[in-house]
């Protein structure tokens, strides 16, 4: 059985519908990216899973439904939600980032766990006491990772998160993903119009298009996919 199986009839917000008959399942420790153009859809799928916007339909985690929950109950059944544009609290130092992520587990077992995290990342470690508006775009983005992680989740969503990245930090970023995601046996569902590295990383993919799936498969096919290079591989 699949851990995360969506099988939604439509989602959107308010009247408006955005997605219609988006169906997928990811396995346990499984990487899926969501591939496609601005205003496809594909935040909306991230925010449907996490209980933040109307959803007429199905999601199960491990067979549990999760429409119908709100969001911090959805978050606290192991979905970890990283949105576009990083959501760090700026005010808060990067410590206290870590700690909010882990909010939800004993306070000494979050402090274990959020040293054990700076330790990994010496960058955030050298930053530890610093309000994270003060770290770069990149370290922002690991901090985001990292703090969703302490969680201890079952699923994380990451909403573009090579947005507004040099290339050479965006490789280093995915390649943190592939090594967190193999060593925790955390799956993850990306949704990233950086294809490229995207696809390096994922397992299968599916292409979003005016809130529908006109493209899936395993994302070595999609890179060979003569659409879907011309679309969004520049070839």
């Amino acid at each position: 059985m699949s851990l995360l199986v969506v099988d939604l009839v439509e989602a959107g917000y308010g009247p408006a519908t955005v997605l219609r008959d988006i169906r997928f399942e990811v396995p346990e420790g499984g990487r899926l990216v969501i591939l496609g153009a601005n205003g496809a859809g594909k935040t909306t799928t991230l925010r449907a899973i996490s209980g933040l916007c109307r959803v007429d339909g199905s999601i199960r985690l491990d067979g549990r439904e999760l429409v119908g929950r709100p969001a911090h109950r959805i978050a606290a059944e192991g979905i970890a939600h990283v949105p576009q544009g990083r959501g760090t609290f700026g005010d808060l130092t990067v410590r206290e980032n870590l700690l909010a992520g882990g909010s939800t587990r004993p306070r000494r077992a979050a402090s274990a766990d959020a040293d054990r995290w700076l330790e990994r990342f010496p960058r955030l470690a050298e930053r530890s006491a610093r309000p994270a508006s003060g770290l770069s775009g990149g370290e922002q983005q690991l901090l985001a990772i990292a703090r969703a992680f302490m969680a201890a989740p079952r699923v994380v969503l990451l909403d573009e998160p090579s947005l507004g990245l040099a290339p050479k930090i965006t490789t280093e970023l995915f390649a943190t993903l592939d090594e967190l995601g193999r060593e925790t046996g955390t799956a993850l569902l990306l949704v990233e119009q950086n294809a490229q590295v995207a696809l390096g990383i994922a397992e299968e993919a599916l292409v979003v298009e005016s809130g529908r799936i006109t493209v899936r498969g395993p994302a070595d096919e999609l890179r060979e996919n003569d659409d879907v290079r011309r679309a969004y591989l520049g070839v």
